[in-house]
């Protein structure tokens, strides 16, 4: 199994809109080219997302299902990729004052993988997840500035 862990400097709720919305994992999930398409009611569980996976020409149909949904605190993904089978994606969101510990887990489930899990694929697969962490705490941050900086009315405007 790759975990990685990454403190992000926005609430889990902030952080949850993004994994809510299955549209923008293209942004942020290393590797994805293209989300071909996201089932209305992403995140729920049995709920889908097809994206395109690869590098350059060499690419893969990717299916990811919810399997577990716990708003604001857990998301767990069965990812299929034939052939070379799935994977178990297990994000968790601890609540760390006013931030967010986010553990990411990611175990073969069926196939190759499984064959082939341990030390090297691991490794290869804790630094393709700590980009995509990286990236998403980008993403979490700069909208939470935004936030935060957008103008609040204080009433009525009186002319």
């Amino acid at each position: 199994m790759a975990r990685n862990r990454r403190l992000i400097l926005s609430s889990p709720s902030e952080v949850w809109s993004l994994l809510s919305d299955g549209r923008r994992y293209g942004e942020w999930v290393t590797g994805t080219q293209q989300v071909l398409a996201a089932d209305p009611h992403w995140p729920e569980v049995g709920a889908r997302l097809q994206v395109r996976v690869g590098v350059g020409p060499l690419t893969l149909d990717d299916t990811c299902v919810v399997r577990i949904c716990e708003p604001h605190h857990r998301l767990e993904l069965e990812a299929k990729a034939d052939p070379l089978g799935a994977a178990r994606i297990a994000m968790n969101l601890i609540p760390w004052g006013e931030n967010t510990l986010f553990i990411l887990d990611w175990h073969p489930l069926r196939g190759p993988g499984t064959r082939m899990h341990g030390l090297p694929v691991d490794y290869v697969v804790a630094i393709r997840n700590g980009m995509m962490l990286t990236k998403l705490a980008r993403i979490a941050v700069r909208e939470h500035g935004e936030a935060r900086e957008a103008p609040v009315p204080h009433g009525p405007a009186r002319h």
